[in-house]
């Protein structure tokens, strides 16, 4: 069977949330599906974020979540590509793939400067994103601060 992208809307939360609360886990977060479908739906009707699903048939095997933001320095959007999970069912089969061309396109469309992510340093994926041209970047370091 091919594997079909979509940009999810509302109708879409019972199918994402699901993979949402998986993905979330992967990255040692408890479980909690209902939230997860609280945070889908907010994101999409507020327009912060676009998500995209991959369905192999009627069943929903993956998504990517994109964020705007902007560089001041080359003065354009670009696209954070924060969450990205395929059933491990459903790996191996092209639907990561499939996921992150659908939002490269869409960088594309909109005439967006790139994509940026950041991915756990033992992540597996790393691989598929340096065959699809991502860069790794090692000029920088990555800073985060925790206000609680």
């Amino acid at each position: 069977m091919t594997t079909t992208i979509i940009e999810a809307n509302e109708n879409h939360i019972e199918a994402v949330a699901p993979l949402f609360d998986h993905y979330r886990i992967f990255y040692k977060q408890e479980s909690d599906e209902q939230a997860a479908k609280k945070f889908l739906l907010e994101r999409i009707q507020k327009n912060e974020s676009i998500v995209f699903v991959a369905f192999i048939g009627e069943v929903a095997v993956g998504f990517t979540q994109l964020y705007t933001s902007f560089s001041s320095v080359s003065l354009q959007a670009v696209f954070i590509l924060n969450d990205l999970y395929v059933k491990p069912t459903s790996r191996g089969k092209g639907v990561g793939e499939a996921l992150l061309n659908r939002a490269k396109e869409l960088c594309r469309e909109r005439n967006y400067k790139g994509l940026a992510l950041e991915t756990g340093v033992k992540n597996p994926a790393q691989q598929l994103y340096e065959k699809l041209g991502w860069e790794k970047d090692t000029d920088c370091f990555h800073y985060f601060w925790t206000s609680k």
